[in-house]
C-alpha cells in the first residue's frame, strides 16, 4: 500500500517528463522549419475543430488546419497543423516554411520566435512545478510513514 504513494508520483513525473520532451520537440520542429529559410505557397484544403472534455469539466476546441505545397523539388505534400489562425480558411493560399530534409515537418504559422519561446518556457515551467509538487508530495509521505513506523515501533 505505501508503495502506491511513491509509484503513482514517479508516473505522474514520467509523463510530465515525456511532456515537456514533447513541447521542445515541436517547438524545435517550428523553429527550425522557420531558420530553414525555405517557402513555399501552399493551400488551405481543410479546416475542423475537435473538442475534448465535456459534462464535469472544461470544453476544449481545437482548431486544425490541413494544407499541400509543392517544394523546389517537386514533390506534393500534404500536412496538418493545430492551432493555425481562425482567420485561414479552405481555399486560402498561405506562406509555408519547410526544411529540405523533412518538408512533411512544415509549419504555415508566420515566424514569432518570442511567442515561440514564451509559449515553450512557460510550458516547461508549469511541468517544472508539478515535478516538484510530485516529489515534495513523495517527501511528505515518506516522513510521514517513517513517522508512523517510529510512533507504532516504540
Amino acid at each position: 500500500m505505501e508503495a502506491l504513494f511513491y509509484v503513482i508520483p514517479l508516473l505522474m513525473i514520467a509523463l510530465a517528463v515525456a511532456g515537456g520532451v514533447g513541447v521542445v520537440r515541436g517547438s524545435r520542429r517550428v523553429s527550425s522549419a522557420w531558420d530553414s529559410g525555405l517557402t513555399a505557397e501552399g493551400r488551405c484544403l481543410r479546416t475542423y475543430t475537435t473538442t475534448s472534455g465535456g459534462g464535469d469539466t472544461m470544453v476544449s476546441t481545437t482548431l486544425h488546419h490541413v494544407y499541400e505545397f509543392t517544394t523546389r523539388e517537386g514533390s506534393t505534400v500534404r500536412f496538418e497543423e493545430q492551432n493555425g489562425p481562425g482567420t485561414v480558411l479552405e481555399g486560402d493560399i498561405v506562406t509555408i516554411h519547410y526544411t529540405a530534409e523533412h518538408p512533411e515537418r512544415a509549419t504555415a504559422h508566420a515566424p514569432a520566435r518570442g511567442k515561440l519561446a514564451a509559449g515553450t518556457g512557460c510550458a516547461l515551467v508549469f511541468l517544472g512545478v508539478f515535478i516538484v509538487f510530485c516529489i515534495g508530495f513523495m517527501l511528505v509521505v515518506h516522513t510521514m510513514f517513517t513517522a508512523a513506523d517510529d510512533f507504532l515501533g516504540q
